[in-house]
């Protein structure tokens, strides 16, 4: 299994909107064949696998790091090929949240006489595809909020310039992010102040570049905004009812979808809902420090991946984000440190909301409440 999940993470950039799986067929201790999926329309892990092991494949045992599915989409059922090859065994790490599947891939492996056992390194799965299984759960997708910031935590001059508190291999990383990322998010203000392009530029060649969205109330990103220049779709979501910049923005390539209003800017939870009827697993959010803020003060942010540069720019220079003072230390906004890593000159830390500030998001995320 733990092969099989080195496998399924070849597929990290480019299974969009599928799961990352792997796949290996075993008989005892030898593997005769192994497959991961690569991205969507293509065959899935358990096909890719099938084909490798050939008639190798029948009384052998399947790993698999997600249920295998048993409903048509855009492949036919996985559980379909692995009857007729007959295989004797399947072993899968993490159940599909997918409501189409849901225990429907082991009770129809079950239903052909097959061994079905699942649970093994269900964790580690669930992790490979935390934006799939959050998307399926809670109709929305798994949200990292994108910070760099000085020693002191701040983020820019007080002029406005940034260019740049991380050096270049910190950069790099976050293009990293962003391609495993099915969409990038920002603000209309960072558009207004930075001008970014939030594409991937990393080596190689036709890489999937991730959906870009930009929060824009009231529609002031300019046609020439350097969004346009990139690979790629953009997405604007808008309060706005302007015919006549909408138009110069769709003539730019833009989709222009419109949102209600929640005190004069585009309501979150609706936009992290459309991006989930929109098939978006993953999100990486760069904004300034009023969106951040806002992300952070209504917890919508599952993830935080903060870049510390080792430089300090004093009081007057602008802050990582806008957020009210907590009235006592009882009652700020805890993260856990899930990774710490040495980005060239800069630190790299991975964090996440303390258990109980989750449990109870997840909670009001849940029908019903």
């Amino acid at each position: 299994m733990r092969r099989a999940l080195e496998l399924a993470r070849r597929g990290l950039e480019t299974t969009h909107p599928n799961p990352r799986v792997g796949c290996v067929i075993a008989r005892g201790e030898r593997i005769v064949g192994e497959g991961w999926h690569e991205r969507a329309g293509e065959a899935h892990a358990e096909v890719v696998a099938l084909r490798a092991a050939g008639s190798a494949a029948r009384g052998a045992t399947a790993y698999v790091t997600l249920e295998p599915c048993c409903h048509h989409g855009r492949t036919p059922p996985c559980t379909d090929a692995l009857i007729a090859a007959r295989v004797s065994r399947v072993v899968y790490a993490a159940g599909d949240p997918n409501p189409r599947v849901n225990g429907g891939g082991a009770a129809a492996l079950r239903a052909a006489g097959i061994v079905v056992e699942g649970g093994l390194l269900a964790d580690e799965a669930e992790e490979l595809n935390r934006g799939f299984f959050t998307r399926m759960r809670r109709g929305r997708p798994w949200v990292t909020l994108k910070l760099a910031m000085s020693l002191d935590g701040r983020t820019a001059l007080a002029n406005g310039e940034s260019r740049w508190i991380t050096g270049p291999a910190a950069r790099e990383d976050v293009h990293r992010w962003r391609a495993r990322s099915s969409a990038v998010v920002t603000g209309v203000g960072t558009v207004l102040a930075d001008d970014p392009r939030l594409d991937v530029r990393l080596p190689g060649e036709n890489r999937r570049q991730p959906l870009r969205v930009v929060l824009d109330s009231r529609l002031r990103t300019p046609p020439e905004a350097r969004l346009f220049e990139a690979p790629g779709e953009v997405l604007i979501l808008t309060c706005a009812n302007d015919a006549a910049r909408a138009e110069a923005l769709g003539a730019r390539g833009a989709s222009i979808e419109f949102l209600p209003e929640e005190n004069g800017r585009v309501a979150l939870d609706q936009a992290l809902d459309r991006l989930g009827e929109l098939e978006i697993n993953e999100v990486l959010v760069e904004a300034g420090p009023t969106l951040a803020g806002e992300f952070l003060r209504r917890d919508l942010a599952d993830e935080l991946l903060v870049y510390v540069a080792p430089v300090l720019l004093g009081v007057e220079a602008r802050p990582l984000a806008d957020l009210p003072q907590p009235a006592s230390l009882a009652q700020a906004r805890r993260f856990s440190l899930c990774e710490t890593r040495t980005v060239g000159t800069d630190v790299c830390m991975r964090l996440r909301r303390a258990a109980s500030a989750a449990g109870e998001a997840d909670s009001a995320a849940a029908p019903g409440n």
